[in-house]
Order: C-alpha cells, then structure tokens, then sequence
C-alpha cells in the first residue's frame, strides 16, 4: 500500500500530463500553435493539471507519513534491503489513485448527495428499529466493507456503537488518517476528476476542486449532544481483515445487532458466504439492512472497474478461486429467506445514486439500488 501512495505523483504526472504533451506536439506545428494559443490554451490546462496532481499528491503524501509511522517505517531506509519504496505494481497505483479520488465522496461538501442516497434508507431503518432503545450505545451496528469510514462516523454520531471492516490496508490507512489526524474542516484541497478528460464539458468542471474533510471528525465526536451515555471512542472502532474469514468465527457468533451493507453485496464472489457470514454475526431478532447496486466485480474483468474497484478486486482473488456466481435481487432475496431470515421490507431506489460521479460530466453513470431489511429468526 505504502509502495503505491509514495509514487502517486510520478505515476501521475507521467501518465496523465506527460504523456499528452507529447501527443499534442506530434501534431502539425500550425495546429499545436492553434490550440496553445488563446482561447484554447491547452499547454496552460496541463499546466493547471499538473497543479491539480501536485495537491491531491500532497494529500497522498499525509496519508503516507501517518502509515509510515503506523508501520514503523523509515521514509529512506538506510538498509537497502528494508527499501520498500519504487516496488508498487499497477494494480497497487490503480487502487492509491481509487482511495484519493473516494475522499470526494466521503469527506467532501460536494459528495453529501451521494451520501444521502446511499445511507438515507439504512438511517431511517435502524432508527425505525430501534427507536425503544433509550441509549443507542447499547445497539451494536456492524458495517463490513466500511472504506474510509464515513458511514461508521455517522453512525456512531447518531449515538450507535459502530464497528467498521475493511480489507483494503489503502481504505484503511487513509480512513484512520481522515478520522484521527485531521486537524480541521476543510484543510486539504483535492481534485478528483483533474486526470479526467473525456466527457468535459468546461475545463472548470474538471478541474474542480473540493476541500475535505467537510466535517472536522474530532470535534464532531466532542460533542456532547449524542443519544448515548458512552463516549465515542468507546463507540467507534474498525477492524483489518477480510469479512467472511473474520466474522464467520464462531467468537463473533450472535453479536451485533444489526448489518449494514451499502454497496458491498456485490464485491462477494460467492453472495452465499456474505450471507452465511451475517447470519453468523448477528443475534437472533436483528437485522440486516442493505442497500446498493448488484455490478458484481468476478463474473469477467469488464465489471471490476465500476464503483470502487480500490476495495473490491484483488483483495478477494482467493474466494474466487473457490467459485463464484451473480444472482439477481429476486433470487438473493430468496436465498435471504432460505437461510434463516425474513424479509421485513424491500425495494428498489429508482433516483439514481452515483459512485464518484463528477456532476458536470456529460457521461453520468447512476445506479438504482436495491434495499432490504431482513431480520434474523432462526
């Protein structure tokens, strides 16, 4: 993981303004001269990009230091057989790229909306659930796949006590320095659709900036004004690992009182096994409550690069080697109720739900999505 933030601004650089300068100066001098020149200016908007690349690189960078430290790495070792720095492959720098451009949706203004649609249904679910629990910190909410940990945050602000997975060490490195090393709202500027250039309609919308975090994590937790009597930090953790291999343990047997899966489902291999996993985990009479699209990440290579591919590919190649299979919404409901579960409410969100979508691109991928609450009896 550290092997590919390191070399985020290099590999950027070069693949996306290096690169395009020297397509740019192949052609026809009278041509290059023509877009170089105003209004065009394109020598001056890979300029602007390079700017761009050196921000979010720097935001790469915190990221960085704070794993360094958490590893007890040095930054140039002094034993040459300890450097760990230049070995990332490409898939290590697709997935660094992945995690920096997620801050969007996570952790900026601008990704509230995304935000919303996503977690609105599982919010008002567990509220509706629970609402004769007078301390929500006696409610353990368990949320696999939890990313930069967003959703744990809001949870555990509503006075839940929350427990974030993740496999990815990316997601989880950059999820504990937004949520424990940030030292105020809006600190760092981020551009997360600058290396876009198809589907630009302004070069001002590819090369918007947003500032993150929007929240100031520390102090949001500070406040006193939550439906609980413990404090956050007893109420908020995360865990490293992969889901089905932890939490399928029999120590975690009849523990949480509710799942949450947003956008998570469909990274399983086998669906089965998530399933089987949360039956586990949950105590009898909670529930589960989903919501998300089913673009399955193993059926072939052309669906791994949807929503976030950062989390969801190489982490679970092990599983796929045991088999895997895309149901559809229909037959996973069955199979919910088939092994122990029923199904209290369900549907489809017809509204559109992008995943790091830039507003302003005339390509807008929107996903409808697919909630249920299905509550464990058997």
């Amino acid at each position: 993981m550290l092997l590919s933030v390191t070399q985020y601004r290099k590999t950027a650089h070069l693949n996306v303004t290096h690169r395009r300068r020297q397509g740019f100066y192949a052609l026809p001098s009278t041509e290059w001269r023509l877009l170089s020149a105003p209004p065009f200016n394109f020598l001056s908007t890979l300029d602007l990009v390079d700017d761009a690349i050196d921000a979010n690189a720097d935001v790469a960078a915190h990221v960085l230091e704070f794993g360094l430290e958490s590893f007890g790495l040095e930054k140039q070792p002094f034993d040459a057989s300890l450097d760990w720095r230049d070995l990332a492959t490409p898939a290590d720098l697709d997935k660094a790229r992945s995690t920096i451009r997620q801050f969007y949706r996570d952790w900026s203004a601008e990704g509230a909306s995304e935000r919303r649609a996503s977690y609105a249904p599982v919010f008002s679910n567990i509220a509706r659930h629970f609402a004769h629990v007078s301390d929500r910190g006696n409610i353990k909410v368990l949320v696999p796949g939890a990313g930069l940990g967003r959703l744990v945050f809001e949870l555990c602000i509503q006075g839940y006590t929350v427990e974030g997975n993740e496999v990815s060490y990316h997601q989880l490195i950059a999820s504990s320095w937004i949520l424990n090393q940030t030292k105020r709202a809006r600190h760092y500027k981020l551009f997360p659709f600058a290396m876009d250039f198809s589907n630009v309609v302004s070069r001002t919308h590819q090369l918007m900036m947003v500032e993150i975090p929007d929240v100031h994590p520390a102090t949001v937790l500070a406040d006193p004004h939550v439906n609980s009597n413990k404090g956050p930090h007893d109420r908020m953790n995360m865990t490293a690992g992969e889901f089905t291999e932890l939490y399928g343990d029999e120590k975690y047997k009849d523990t949480f009182d509710a799942v949450v899966t947003v956008f998570f489902l469909d990274t399983a291999p086998n669906i089965i096994r998530y399933i089987e996993t949360v039956q586990n985990c949950l105590k009898p009479g909670g529930i589960m409550v989903n919501n998300g699209p089913l673009l399955y990440h193993h059926g072939s290579p052309s669906t791994s690069n949807g929503k976030n591919g950062s989390r969801n590919t190489a982490e679970h190649v092990g599983q796929v080697k045991l088999g895997h299979v895309e149901l559809s919404v229909e037959e996973v409901l069955i199979l919910i109720k088939s092994m122990g579960f029923e199904v209290e409410d369900q549907g489809i969100q017809h509204e559109g739900s992008g995943y790091i979508q830039n507003p302003n691109s005339l390509l807008q991928s929107l996903y409808s999505t697919s909630y249920w609450v299905a509550r464990k009896v058997a």
